[in-house]
């Protein structure tokens, strides 16, 4: 889920909210999936690694540069939830040492992936580029082309190397995690997808699919795929 302070929600009653947008819940289901919601912050959060049969780790908030030697007076830095980030950061770690369930990790989930495995960022992707094209004018959704690599798991997933995805990132991969391995990018040269070629089945996109899944094969074979990843497990 969102940190506890991530997510505004009007309420006469509650100030504090562990949410998800519904998308990512439509997402998994259409592809046979059962969701289930893990809170950030659960103290016995390993215990339920021989519960599930894969991992979403869904977007979100700022990761606290402190993390991986950034800028932390870097003005766009935005919601950083230090429990959230303590979590996840723990949780990609055992994903991809200890139990190697299928994770498909998901814009900050990609940004935790990298930071997990000892990868930095750039803060803020205007200061690198010379025209954001990962966000609208409004700072929120823009439809981005990008390229897949052809012969990538993500590639053949999709079934396609040319998509059209809904994207409102402000941040991105400067130097690479250990093991892993580009396999799209954006036309200014920005990290769009990279795997882990030693897991399973792991695979972390800058983009939102569940936005555009509904409506887009390409978008909605990437949860089928991890649903069928899940099943492959079980029946072994």
């Amino acid at each position: 889920t969102y940190g506890r302070y991530e997510t505004v929600v009007q309420s006469r009653h509650y100030t504090e909210w562990y949410a998800i947008p519904a998308q990512y819940v439509d997402a998994v289901r259409r592809a046979g999936g059962v969701p289930l919601l893990l809170p950030q912050g659960e103290e016995n959060w390993r215990r339920l690694l021989d519960i599930v049969d894969a991992v979403v780790v869904i977007g979100g908030g700022d990761i606290d540069p402190g993390y991986y030697g950034g800028n932390g007076a870097h003005p766009t830095i935005d919601r950083v939830d230090q429990e959230r980030d303590a979590s996840e950061l723990a949780l990609v770690g055992a994903l991809t040492s200890e139990k190697e369930l299928p994770t498909l990790c998901i814009c900050r989930g990609l940004q935790v992936a990298n930071v997990a495995l000892g990868g930095t960022l750039h803060e803020h992707v205007p200061d690198v580029v010379n025209k954001d094209i990962h966000r609208g004018s409004d700072e929120g959704w823009t439809v981005q082309p990008l390229q897949a690599i052809n012969g990538s798991r993500l590639a053949s997933i999709m079934g396609a190397t040319d998509v059209a995805t809904y994207s409102g990132h402000h941040q991105a991969i400067k130097k690479l995690g250990e093991g892993l391995q580009v396999t799209a990018q954006a036309a200014d040269g920005i990290i769009e997808a990279v795997e882990l070629p030693t897991h399973p089945w792991f695979i972390a996109v800058q983009w939102h699919p569940e936005v555009s899944a509904a409506d887009d094969p390409t978008q909605q074979r990437i949860f089928e795929a991890l649903v069928q990843a899940a099943r492959d497990i079980t029946s072994d």
